[in-house]
């Protein structure tokens, strides 16, 4: 079923950052974005709750990790973006990691990034690339019980399996 809204049109360097103010327009292009994905559920049929689900895993994901942690462009998706969120992010970003809680926020970035390639702002291979990474739930599943159970100073090998910072350990 066709969006009934008028659609917002972006392109791939709306949404570069390498200023404060870059940041701050990036932001209210991403939230502008975001209240599309939004309205996109609910004419696709979802209730409001779970379109409200969706589009707050996507925020959390977008401008808190991608945006604001990693400065990295939403419309130009690389490798190990998502597996380090999902990973390690979002793991010692918690107080109390949770697969159900992390396998939400999967599924509103599998429906963002659809939502993206569906209005040409990103590539068939680059969707596929992300699922490819969302796919690897028993992998996070097993990170966050690494994670809850590691003991004196466990936390660099945990951290260097799948680290933070691209180019610091394996992805």
């Amino acid at each position: 079923m066709p969006d009934q809204q008028p659609q917002i049109v972006f392109v791939h360097d709306d949404f570069e950052c390498e200023t404060l103010e870059d940041e701050l327009r990036v932001d209210e292009r991403c939230r502008t974005l975001l209240q599309q994905f939004y309205s996109h559920l609910q004419l696709s049929g979802l209730t409001p709750e779970k379109a409200s689900e969706l589009a707050y895993g996507a925020d959390y994901y977008v401008r808190d990790y991608l945006i604001d942690f990693s400065q990295q462009n939403l419309a130009r998706p690389q490798a190990g973006l998502v597996k380090r969120f999902a990973a390690t992010w979002y793991i010692t970003r918690t107080l109390e990691p949770d697969m159900t809680v992390l396998a939400r926020y999967l599924d509103a970035i599998e429906a963002f990034y659809r939502f993206l390639r569906d209005r040409h702002l990103i590539s068939a291979e680059e969707l596929q690339l992300i699922e490819a990474e969302l796919a690897l739930r028993d992998y996070y599943h097993g990170r966050i019980r690494q994670f809850l159970e590691l003991k004196g100073d466990g936390y660099d090998a945990w951290e260097r399996e799948c680290p933070l910072q691209e180019g610091k350990g394996a992805v």
